[in-house]
C-alpha cells in the first residue's frame, strides 16, 4: 500500500503517514526501522505494510516508494 509520509521525530524514529484517503496512521520505531530508513521528511511518497483495520490498523513497515 502507498501512503504519504505526514510527520516524523527522529529522536523516537516515530511518526505519521496520510493514507491515499487522507487518513492518517501512526508508526512507531519498530516499523520505521523495519524498513531500513535513517530519515523520513514529510510529503515522501512511502511503501507501508499493515495490519488491523478500521480503529486498530497499524503500520508495520515504513519504507520509501521507488518506481
Amino acid at each position: 500500500m502507498q501512503a504519504t509520509a505526514y510527520t516524523y521525530d527522529a529522536d523516537t524514529r516515530s511518526g505519521s503517514v496520510l493514507l491515499d484517503d487522507g487518513t492518517p496512521v501512526p508508526f512507531d520505531a519498530p516499523a520505521f526501522d523495519a524498513g531500513g530508513l535513517r530519515l523520513l521528511r514529510p510529503g515522501q511518497r512511502v511503501r507501508i505494510e499493515t495490519e488491523g483495520d478500521g480503529g486498530s490498523l497499524r503500520v508495520t513497515l515504513v519504507t520509501l516508494q521507488t518506481f
